[in-house]
């Protein structure tokens, strides 16, 4: 027999365990590579990139603050769910509102837990289309990778992941543990190397531009040739049979080396690089900021999962905190500020932001300018593969940590019968709650296919060119609009996914400060400070992010189409929700507030 529909999880994991089970979750390897691309896509707020992370930092710092406090109170298998009816349930007045908020939050914490692990197999499958275009260019384009090859990779990536969740948590956290340290040390050796390329590249000074069809770089100009198509003249790059480009040649037939300059913007007005360090982390544009923060929101999350494993914890009132903070602390406000500085100060007249915006991957093609610049000509394209392998096992670790989060939540409202209760039954050899496991599982399969549809759509959409440059086959072409045009006019269902989750995350975590002030208030160890002030801070904080990805296309930020798209998804979760909760308590007799304390608690 599989299921075990009683007993409980072993207490297995310490506070090293605890702390490397959330930090897989953040990432900060996969997310520097990943979503570099999908905040260089939103518009004009580039230049504010880094000062929205910040952002973003502070809000969660904010929220991560009161997850500790409350995993001191009620350590437990859950998460926000387990708080909010703890909370309620021991307030003197207002423990009758346990179950529904209880259910509100769990589900609302679905939008975010759900759709999350999505969106990590969807650029689990751009990631390796860029890596297969990087060593197979006449197969697949690295910059724009075929649409069903993607998805296969991301369904394949789905159900590996899920099995190894399925295994147990015992598993799962030495996993992460090695992914960490690995992920960690390689994205510290390249942000250092792009600092160093900056520094010892002043403007004039000869340096590598890239070319994204070679996927190469070269330190000489290329030459070009005016082509004219559909009555529009062009400057087309001249290239070999096996599209290499040819370099401009000088009087004397040598190439013409290419020097590098730091130009703000292009005569369009489209951002392109950092004139000093001082601007990389200026925040330009209080709106810029906000529309940064609203994406950047999604490479921060996960410090909290590891409240939803009180029930595996040795000492859970003790480490849980300590682990969510360190967290936070190591894999944000370190190591992210750190890479996503010294991403953006490497930007250059070589490789710009709108070249970032044409690529699945600016930081693999960073990677590779660097490498040929310190390392010598040709080896870049090997520091990237190297480089992509600890990305990768950062892709399983953030995804496996975010399955097993999910999971459990999802375990807990089983276990409560608020969802059905099968959900609520563990393995009877791994005690893992696999059949939780497994429907995330498809629906993380299926969402990433949808997120993977159009992922050049929009602002994102590639030129006619590069359009009938693609590898013509079934795995590289097919699903591709035939122009610019029509693919501008359809929404960037990647991004549309991310504001989904993040919308969700907004939610989850705003919810989680009013518990935190609910769950103190009349405590003995209340503090104004950390039971008032910083929930109310977070709540702030989350309500604004949430408004101002909705507002934010009125005001010139960005467009409606993904917003209000994400808005869609999560609006139709929430009537489901409550559909399915009114059916759910009149089938069981059960009523919306409780009427005795002791009989739930």
């Amino acid at each position: 027999m599989a299921d075990k529909p009683t007993g409980e999880m072993q207490a297995t994991l310490g506070l090293t365990g605890l702390t490397m089970n959330a930090m897989a979750l953040i990432a900060p390897g996969a997310f520097l590579w990943l979503t570099f691309f999908s905040q260089a896509g939103e518009g004009a707020t580039a230049p504010a990139m880094w000062a929205g992370i910040l952002m973003a930092t502070l809000l969660c710092l904010a929220t991560a603050v009161c997850y500790a406090e409350l995993a001191k109170l009620y350590p437990g298998t859950g998460s926000s769910y387990y708080f909010a009816e703890q909370s309620f349930l021991n307030h003197d007045k207002h423990w009758r509102y346990a179950r529904l908020s209880k259910f509100i939050v769990g589900w609302a914490s679905h939008l975010y837990y759900w759709v999350y692990p999505g969106v990590m197999v969807a650029v689990t499958g751009i990631f390796c289309g860029y890596v297969v275009g990087t060593l197979w260019p006449n197969a697949m384009s690295s910059t724009n990778p075929g649409t069903l090859f993607m998805m296969v990779v991301a369904v394949v990536f789905t159900f590996g992941v899920s099995y190894i969740a399925h295994r147990g948590v015992t598993g799962s956290t030495a996993v992460n543990i090695a992914i960490n340290v690995i992920q960690i040390s390689a994205l510290i050796v390249f942000a250092v190397m792009a600092i160093g390329y900056r520094l010892n590249h002043p403007p004039g000074s000869v340096a590598y531009q890239f070319d994204s069809t070679s996927g190469e770089a070269y330190t000489y100009q290329f030459a070009t040739t005016q082509t004219t198509a559909n009555g529009q003249t062009t400057a087309t790059v001249v290239r070999d049979a096996n599209m290499v480009p040819q370099p401009m040649l000088d009087a004397a037939g040598k190439p013409v080396p290419y020097t590098i300059s730091y130009p703000d913007k292009d005569a369009m007005g489209n951002f392109l690089s950092h004139g000093s360090a001082t601007s990389v982390v200026g925040v330009h544009n209080i709106g810029w900021m906000f529309v940064q923060a609203t994406v950047a929101i999604l490479i921060l999350v996960g410090f909290e999962s590891v409240t939803s494993m009180g029930g595996e914890a040795k000492n859970a009132k003790r480490d849980i905190p300590i682990a969510v903070i360190t967290s936070l602390l190591v894999q944000g406000c370190f190591c992210y500020l750190f890479e996503y500085f010294a991403a953006n100060y490497f930007l250059n007249s070589g490789y710009t932001m709108q070249n970032a915006l044409g690529s699945a991957a600016p930081i693999g093609d960073m990677m590779i300018v660097v490498g040929d610049a310190l390392l010598g000509p040709g080896h870049g394209r090997t520091f990237m593969l190297i480089e992509a392998i600890t990305v990768f096992l950062a892709l399983i670790g953030t995804t496996l940590s975010c399955v097993n989060t999910g999971a459990r939540v999802t375990y807990a409202m089983g276990r409560d019968q608020e969802v059905p209760e099968h959900f609520g039954m563990l393995h009877d050899k791994n005690l893992s709650p696999h059949r939780a496991i497994w429907t995330l599982a498809v629906i993380s399969a299926v969402i990433g296919c949808i997120a993977l549809l159009m992922v050049f759509g929009d602002s994102s959409a590639i030129a006619d060119p590069a359009i009938a440059a693609l590898p013509h086959g079934l795995w590289s072409s097919v699903w591709f609009a035939t122009t610019q045009a029509k693919m501008a006019a359809l929404p960037n269902t990647l991004t549309m996914i991310v504001l989904a989750s993040n919308f969700g995350t907004f939610m989850l975590y705003m919810l989680s400060c009013i518990i935190c002030v609910v769950a103190y208030q009349g405590h003995p160890n209340y503090s104004a400070m950390r039971h008032l002030l910083i929930p109310i801070f977070g709540v702030l904080a989350n309500l604004i992010c949430m408004v101002f990805y909705l507002v934010g296309p009125f005001m010139g930020y960005g467009t409606k189409m993904e917003p209000f798209g994400a808005l869609g998804i999560a609006a139709v979760w929430g009537i489901y929700g409550a559909i399915y909760f009114a059916r759910s308590s009149k089938a069981s007799g059960r009523t919306t507030f409780i009427t005795s304390r002791s009989g739930n608690a």
